[in-house]
C-alpha cells in the first residue's frame, strides 16, 4: 500500500511513460523474428533472412526471438534509464519501510479508527506501543481526514464518541490520552471484537 497508488506514482516519475518493460525497449532496439502462413507451403514460416546478420535476444516468457539492431548508444541510454528507474525504486522501497510504516504499512484511508488492543503486555511493551502509535498518529494521521482511538477492554474506552477531524490539536490531544491510559486494565476474551464492532459502526469509517 502507499498513499499514492503505484500506477500515479509511476506516472509521476515518468516510468510508465519512457517505456521500460522488456517488451517495450526490446520494441525500441530490434525486430521480432516472425512467422506467417504460406498458402503455397500450406503451413507457417519463420522469417530467416536476418539469421546471423544480428545478434539475437529469446524472451524466457514466450521463445520469441529479437533481432537487436540499435547502436551501442541507444543501448547505454536504456542503461541508464534502468539505473535511474532502479533507484527510484530503492527511495520507494526505503520509504515504504521507514518510520511508522515499517510496523503500520501506509494508511491510503481518509477517516479511521485505530483499536488498541495491549492484552497482557509487561509496562515496557506497553510503553513500546505507545511510541509506536504516537509515531503514526504524528506521521500519518495528520495526513488524512478523521480518526478515533478505542482502546479493547472490558469497559471499552474511546478518545472521542466519534471519529474527529484531524489537525495538530486533535492529533497532539490523542497522543496525550495515549500516554494517561493506564497499563493494566480488565480485559474479557471478548472485548478486542467488541471493540472492532464498534469502530465498524461509524458509517464514515472506511478502516
Amino acid at each position: 500500500q502507499s498513499l499514492v497508488s503505484s500506477s500515479k506514482w509511476l506516472q509521476r516519475y515518468g516510468l510508465k511513460r519512457n517505456k521500460l518493460s522488456l517488451s517495450q525497449i526490446l520494441s525500441q532496439i530490434g525486430f521480432q523474428n516472425r512467422k506467417d502462413y504460406v498458402t503455397t507451403l500450406g503451413k507457417p514460416v519463420a522469417s530467416r533472412y536476418a539469421d546471423g546478420l544480428f545478434p539475437q535476444y529469446k524472451r524466457a516468457q514466450d521463445g520469441s526471438v529479437y533481432n537487436l539492431t540499435a547502436k551501442k548508444e541507444l543501448i547505454l541510454h536504456f542503461v541508464d534509464c534502468l539505473m535511474r528507474a532502479i533507484e527510484l525504486y530503492k527511495q520507494r522501497m526505503e520509504w515504504l519501510t521507514s518510520e511508522s510504516r515499517q510496523i503500520f504499512g501506509v494508511i491510503q484511508e481518509q477517516c479511521i479508527v485505530i483499536v488498541l488492543d495491549f492484552g497482557t503486555a509487561a509496562p515496557t511493551e506497553f510503553d513500546l506501543c505507545r511510541d509506536a502509535l504516537s509515531m503514526v498518529l504524528v506521521e500519518q494521521v495528520i495526513q488524512i481526514a478523521r480518526f478515533n482511538l478505542i482502546r479493547a477492554a472490558q469497559d471499552l474506552m474511546k478518545w472521542q464518541h466519534q471519529c474527529a477531524p484531524v489537525s495538530e490539536h486533535t492529533v497532539k490531544s490523542a497522543v496525550t490520552w495515549l500516554w494517561k491510559l493506564d497499563h493494566m486494565t480488565a480485559v474479557s476474551h471478548t472485548s478486542s471484537a467488541e471493540a472492532l464492532l464498534e469502530a465498524m459502526g461509524d458509517e464514515a469509517v472506511s478502516s
